[in-house]
């Protein structure tokens, strides 16, 4: 398999995929920690694949999201970018709905 078909793959079981430095019980990173901390408030499950673990994922990643940095955040397939897109999100309510939306209470 892949690396992008991994990383679809992983997508796909995932409503909530963080792609990181790290993993959730020990981030290496303070961008992934922080990522980490802004899901745990909302209370839905989430994983984190720790990307120093693997250049080739990091960089399919790369190319996929046209996004150079980490974390790369997934919801329900899609590709948020991190926790600065997502702090703005939040800021204007639409990430508690989104995430209603993806866990099918919305």
């Amino acid at each position: 398999m892949s690396a992008e078909d991994e990383i679809k793959e992983e997508i796909k079981k995932n409503k909530i995929l963080i792609y990181g430095k790290g993993t959730k019980a020990a981030p290496q990173c303070g961008f992934t920690s922080e990522t980490i901390q802004f899901f745990n408030k909302y209370g839905y499950p989430f994983e984190v694949v720790n990307c120093l673990e693997n250049m080739t994922k990091r960089e399919a990643l790369s190319k996929m999201t046209n996004w150079p940095t980490l974390p790369k955040v997934f919801i329900d397939g899609k590709f948020y970018g991190d926790t600065d897109i997502l702090d703005e999100m939040e800021a204007k309510g639409e990430v508690e709905p989104l995430l209603k939306a993806a866990f099918g209470e919305g």
